[in-house]
């Protein structure tokens, strides 16, 4: 059976171009995304698609025992194998948080840890296709010189990581001084050209759109507005229904930051649903930091959306005032029923405290969505009963100094009222035996 998908402009599905064509718009200037033949697609029944997938399901047969390239009719299905730029990507954990989930009121809570993935984010299962689909370019004889991104961070290390594992040069715009060290090293080590602008995310989302706007720059653009991204992180919510043996949870949770990780999430859902693989759809709900949450706002208001200047948080992959996905979002939440919820800094960094106190290592962005979740509970729209999934979208260790400043009390817009600080004691066997007892009594 032959597959196929290519652009398609959202304003105009009768415009269509090549997915190697490097093209990022639409002749009127809206965003283009990625669309399939779908009859072909249903040329295969619903149990021969879940047959197949659980076949490749963390094999070792290239390309297909990564968590995204096991779905690869779904996404690129023409592309060539050796052309595939992967490590192995998705499957990653799917961590059922009982005690957790106890505490917020919660009896079948499950966080999906993407963190756990080679770069530390869910940015992986994007960066995958996009790259694979820029060497299939080069060896097609595209005159491609770099992939560039402006970032928060997590975008930033996936490029750098998969241009370095291909041989294409990357280009990173990270705004200066709001960037985790952690986040930051990455594509330095990587040998990524590091550019620090003096200015925030949207300030950098603007240069980079305008360094390759021109084709004739041979710099190609690795951001979400570039709909491959969507294509790979669709798999998430794939993986999602798959490990629960195809059965769909009532709630998705995502942090929502430029908003193209909460369009692909609906969009995997969607795709399984018009295949038949599922007969019903989740409610998916949309947590923002408090700080930075235009779409939040737009919720409140009707969907009536307003770009906003993000202010300081420190969930600073979502920080972000002028989402290019906004749209996609918007529509994707419209067709799932969905909810946008915030977090204050307060809420945030109990939440992910919390977490970590049932042994998850939660990011301050898993926070924001943890935080959405209690006050969903509060309120009586998520039931006690429900199955929710929250999707962590990096590893708490690209956040180590967030972790350190709440137990030192040192977090801006937070106190710590979990806070664990060491005790420090002299090395007298009473004293500690002291302080464990008194520990003891009130655990």
């Amino acid at each position: 059976m032959n597959y196929n998908a290519w652009f398609a402009a959202q304003d105009d599905p009768s415009e269509r171009h090549s997915l190697t064509e490097v093209v990022y718009y639409s002749k009127s200037g809206g965003l283009l995304e990625v669309q399939h033949d779908m009859d072909a697609l249903r040329q295969r029944s619903a149990a021969e698609w879940k047959q197949l997938f659980e076949s490749r399901w963390m094999r070792t047969t290239w390309p297909y025992g990564s968590g995204v390239w096991g779905k690869k009719e779904w996404l690129c299905p023409n592309i060539d194998d050796k052309n595939i730029v992967s490590m192995f990507e998705g499957g990653s954990n799917l961590f059922w948080a009982e005690r957790l989930g106890q505490q917020i009121g919660v009896d079948d809570l499950w966080i999906k840890m993407c963190g756990n993935s080679h770069t530390g984010s869910f940015k992986d299962l994007g960066m995958t296709v996009l790259v694979s689909v820029v060497k299939q370019m080069i060896s097609d004889g595209k005159p491609i010189r770099a992939v560039a991104c402006a970032s928060t961070g997590d975008t930033s290390a996936a490029l750098a990581a998969y241009g370095a594992a291909a041989g294409i040069p990357t280009i990173v715009f990270l705004p200066k001084g709001k960037v985790s060290i952690a986040q930051l090293v990455q594509p330095v080590a990587h040998g990524a050209l590091v550019l620090a602008l003096d200015t925030d995310f949207d300030g950098c989302m603007r240069i980079v759109r305008e360094v390759t706007a021109s084709a004739d720059s041979g710099i190609y653009l690795a951001n979400s507005l570039n709909s491959l991204r969507i294509e790979g992180q669709k798999t998430v919510g794939i993986e999602i229904v798959q490990q629960f043996d195809w059965d769909v949870p009532d709630w998705i949770i995502i942090p929502g930051g430029n908003l193209g990780n909460t369009s692909a999430l609906g969009k995997g859902v969607q795709m399984m649903y018009d295949l038949g693989l599922i007969n019903r759809l989740p409610r998916i709900v949309c947590a923002q930091a408090e700080r930075a949450n235009p779409l939040y706002r737009a919720y409140k208001n009707g969907w009536r959306y307003e770009p906003i200047s993000a202010q300081s948080t420190a969930a600073s992959a979502i920080q972000i005032g002028d989402p290019i996905s906004i749209n996609r979002a918007i529509s994707t939440l419209t067709r799932f029923n969905g909810i946008v919820e915030q977090a204050s800094e307060q809420e945030l960094a109990d939440a992910a405290a919390l977490a970590d106190r049932t042994g998850a290592y939660a990011c301050p962005h898993t926070g924001v969505a943890l935080a959405a979740l209690s006050k969903l509970v509060k309120r009586g729209e998520i039931k006690k009963s429900d199955r929710v999934v929250v999707i962590s979208t990096a590893h708490g260790l690209k956040f180590s100094r967030f972790k350190v400043d709440y137990h030192e009390g040192k977090l801006e817009g937070a106190v710590g009222t979990y806070a664990n600080p060491p005790v420090e004691l002299p090395a007298d066997v009473d004293a500690v035996r002291r302080v464990i007892e008194a520990r003891m009594a009130v655990a």
